[in-house]
């Protein structure tokens, strides 16, 4: 079954930069579309940024020009780059396909401080 592991959030001051990857025990992140989602406290999943199989990108407006999705095939591993932080960031990422598959890891919480 294959388990996707997230990893990277943690604690970042307003326009600080983390960068987060997320690890698939299977070779998913060449097969299929990727994608990351984030959920605030209160708010629904919402998709922030995505990568095809050909490397297409596509980004939700709020992190337009900000944030960075890319992946290595080899290491099954796909990776947001976020820069220029903001406390809207806040969140616990979460990666998966895209379609969602109702394969989701744990997440890693992404804290911006004003």
């Amino acid at each position: 079954q294959v388990q996707l592991v997230e990893s990277g959030g943690g604690l970042v001051q307003t326009g600080g930069s983390l960068r987060l990857s997320c690890a698939a025990s299977q070779s998913i992140v060449s097969n299929y579309i990727m994608a990351w989602y984030r959920q605030a406290p209160g708010k629904q999943r919402d998709m922030v940024a995505s990568i095809t199989v050909g490397g297409s990108t596509n980004y939700a407006d709020s992190v337009k020009g900000r944030f960075t999705i890319s992946r290595d095939r080899a290491r099954n591993t796909v990776f947001l780059q976020m820069n220029n932080l903001k406390p809207d960031d806040t969140a616990v990422y979460n990666c998966n396909t895209a379609p969602v598959s109702r394969i989701w890891g744990n997440g890693t919480l992404v804290t911006v401080s004003s």
